[in-house]
C-alpha cells in the first residue's frame, strides 16, 4: 500500500513528486513520458529564474529534480481507470493495478485533431502535432500551421528558423496569443497570414503535398510540405470516468486541488484551473501535493 500515486509526469506531476518526496511519502509515479507539453515548447522567456530556455531544457532540469529524491517511476504506461474503494485509491493501467491512500491527477493534455479529409491518412506523413519534435524534418521547404493562439505563435517562430515559407490557417479575425511573440510572427517576411480561414481537407499521395482551406465562401487550395496542427488541447482525463468535471472534460478541483472523491486531488492542465502555463501547472502540483501530506495526516494513516 503507497502512500501517493501521481498520473503523469509534466510540470504538474515533477512538481508534486519533488514536494511529496520531501515530505517522505512513499510516492510512485506512472506516466507515458515525461515532461508533457512542456517538452513541446520551443523558446520560453516566461519561466521566473529563467530569462530563456527552451522547452526540452527544462523538462531536463525538472526530469534530475525528481531524480535526484529516487521516488518510483513507471514510464510507458497508460492509465485506463481510477477509483476509489473504501480507504484506497486503485489507479489501473495498461501494465498493471496500483494501490495507495491518495492519489494525484496530473495526466495533462493531448492535441486536438482537425477531423479533416486526409488527416489520418497523413499523420506521421507530413502532419505533425509538435514543431519542436519534428520542425527540423522540414528544412527548407514550405509548411502550415493551423491555429491562431500562443501555441501556433511558438510554433511559427520555431519554424522561420527551419523552413522556408510559413504559412499560418486561422479560422478567426485575427491572431491572438501573446503580444509580444505576435509582433514578431507578423514582423517576419517569411510568414503569410489566413484569417478566417478554416482548413477542409489534407491532400496529398504518399506524403502532404498540399492542404484545402475555405475563406469567405470560397476554397482555396495551398501548396505545402508539412502542416503543423495547434487548434487547441483535450484533456487526458476519460480514465476518471467517477470523477466530476466540467463540459471540456477538465477535472473540476477547488482551491486545494481536492476533486469531488476524498483522498484523490488533480493538478495541472487536466483540471479546470483557468490558465495553462508551465511555471501554473508547477505551482498548482505544488498544491496537490502538500494536500495529499495533509489528507493523510488529517485522517491518520500511517505515513
Amino acid at each position: 500500500m503507497l502512500d501517493l500515486i501521481i498520473i503523469g509526469a509534466g510540470p504538474a506531476g515533477i512538481t508534486a513528486s519533488v514536494y511529496a518526496a520531501r515530505k517522505r511519502i512513499d510516492l510512485l509515479v506512472v506516466t507515458r513520458d515525461i515532461g508533457g507539453q512542456a517538452a513541446w515548447s520551443g523558446d520560453i522567456e516566461n519561466y521566473t529564474g529563467y530569462q530563456f530556455i527552451s522547452g526540452p531544457e527544462l523538462v531536463l532540469k525538472f526530469e534530475e529534480h525528481m531524480r535526484k529524491y529516487g521516488s518510483a517511476l513507471k514510464e510507458n504506461e497508460k492509465v485506463t481507470d481510477i477509483e476509489k474503494i473504501k480507504d484506497t485509491v486503485v489507479v489501473r493501467t495498461d501494465k498493471g493495478v496500483y494501490e495507495a491512500k491518495t492519489a494525484i491527477i496530473a495526466s495533462g493534455k493531448r492535441s486536438r485533431e482537425l477531423a479533416v479529409p486526409g488527416e489520418k491518412e497523413f499523420k506521421n506523413k507530413g502532419i505533425s502535432y509538435c514543431a519542436t519534435c519534428d520542425g527540423p524534418l522540414f528544412f527548407g521547404k514550405d509548411v502550415a500551421i493551423i491555429g491562431g493562439g500562443n501555441s501556433t505563435l511558438d510554433a511559427a517562430l520555431q519554424l522561420i528558423k527551419i523552413a522556408k515559407r510559413v504559412y499560418i490557417i486561422n479560422n478567426t479575425t485575427g491572431l491572438g496569443g501573446d503580444a509580444v511573440m505576435r509582433e514578431k510572427v507578423n514582423q517576419d517576411s517569411r510568414v503569410v497570414i489566413f484569417n478566417n480561414a478554416k482548413v477542409s481537407a489534407v491532400t496529398g499521395e504518399s506524403f502532404v503535398s498540399g492542404l484545402r482551406f475555405e475563406k469567405e465562401g470560397k476554397q482555396e487550395e495551398l501548396a505545402v510540405q508539412g502542416i503543423f496542427v495547434e487548434i487547441g488541447l483535450v484533456p487526458n482525463s476519460e480514465f476518471a470516468t467517477g470523477l466530476e468535471k466540467n463540459g471540456q472534460g477538465e477535472i473540476k478541483v477547488n482551491c486545494h486541488n481536492q476533486t469531488d472523491i476524498p483522498g484523490i486531488f488533480a493538478a495541472g492542465d487536466v483540471t479546470d484551473v483557468p490558465e495553462k502555463q508551465i511555471i501554473i501547472a508547477a505551482g498548482e502540483g505544488a498544491k496537490a501535493a502538500l494536500g495529499a501530506f495533509r489528507y493523510i495526516a488529517q485522517n491518520k494513516f500511517l505515513l
